[in-house]
């Protein structure tokens, strides 16, 4: 090689070198910039004792997306004053559900250039209890009502399922045994009383009826599914079309979910609907705007979801049955567990 070359060789690694650096002090000061600022008018965080228990005072936790100290970090507040101060745990997570005293974390581990991402499953008392590396981006999670199983969803290429161009890849963790399946790509799916075999074929969202049935999504040849799957068997059956992101009412009878409805915009294609298990019919909340959510029943009658806010994220409130308007629950707030 000649002396030129060597020359821009060596060039070329030193303005690598110094982009990196250059991205990894961007990111930091972007990221203590975030905690160090706190949000005007927004609500009184501090740091305090968060529990996932069962039992006791009803309560709401949740990711606080307040700019502030404790910026995702997972904070509690009384199920009745879900706009009063909060009490955050030191713990943070980019999706996050619990039940039953267990709780499921996807949370991002920080690099200079790159993030890495885990999923924790969280004791009652937020003790991590067992981790596992994540493939892609977290985008969903789910604890059964038990809590013996925890499920989450990640993208593994895009970031949105509003695009064409997009892989997840969705595990289910017994939380008893330790037992991982690691993808529900690995599940023998029946449509219309034949095997499906495809090459594209993608699930999301799973809502777990019980500690061996569950519902998700599939998707393949363009085209979205309900699937009611079952864990022991490791088999799975679709019920209907256009179903995204479904979440079962505590009652077992109803799934709330995102449906695509025609003439939308591509980037912004979904409403909020409930679908009756017994019937397989569907019908729209009085949510008129986009809601790019795995919806939460704060009870048998009350859907919670986020929509974007000036910090992130903000939780609104719609009655189940079509009735009534959208409410703030509470700004600067994302992926709520209803507890107590």
């Amino acid at each position: 090689m000649s002396t030129r070359a060597r020359l821009l060789v060596l060039l070329a690694g030193i303005v690598v070198l110094a982009t990196v650096a250059g991205v990894a002090v961007w990111r930091a000061a972007d990221r203590a910039d975030r905690r160090n600022q706190v949000q005007a008018g927004g609500p009184a965080v501090h740091s305090g004792t968060v529990s996932l228990a069962g039992s006791g005072p009803p309560r709401i936790v949740f990711r606080s997306m307040a700019w502030g100290p404790h910026r995702d970090e997972l904070a509690s507040v009384p199920a009745d004053a879900p706009d009063g101060p909060r009490t955050a745990s030191g713990v943070s997570c980019l999706r996050f559900d619990a039940a039953a005293g267990t709780g499921i974390c996807l949370q991002a581990e920080r690099g200079p250039v790159n993030d890495s991402y885990r999923a924790l499953v969280l004791d009652s008392r937020l003790r991590t209890t067992r981790k596992v590396g994540l493939a892609g981006i977290p985008t969903r999670a789910r604890v059964s009502p038990s809590g013996h199983l925890v499920a989450w969803t990640v993208f593994v290429g895009g970031d949105s399922y509003a695009g064409t161009n997009f892989s997840t890849r969705t595990s289910i963790l017994d939380t008893r045994t330790g037992a991982l399946q690691s993808t529900l790509e690995d599940y023998t799916v029946t449509r219309d009383g034949k095997r499906l075999r495809a090459a594209d074929v993608n699930f999301w969202g799973v809502t777990f009826a019980d500690d061996t049935h569950f519902y998700a999504t599939l998707a393949t040849g363009g085209r979205t599914y309900l699937i009611r799957g079952d864990v022991a068997s490791k088999t799975a059956v679709t019920l209907r079309t256009n179903v995204e992101c479904p979440s079962l009412s505590p009652d077992g009878t109803r799934i709330a979910f995102k449906k695509r409805v025609p003439g939308l915009s591509p980037d912004a294609p979904w409403r909020l609907y409930v679908l009756d298990l017994s019937t397989l019919r569907d019908h729209p909340t009085a949510e008129t705007r986009n809601v790019d959510d795995q919806a939460v029943w704060t009870d048998d009658h009350t859907l919670a979801y986020s929509m974007p806010g000036d910090y992130g994220s903000d939780l609104y409130t719609v009655p189940a049955d079509g009735t009534g308007a959208a409410t703030l629950l509470t700004p600067s707030a994302l992926a709520p567990s209803w507890l107590g």
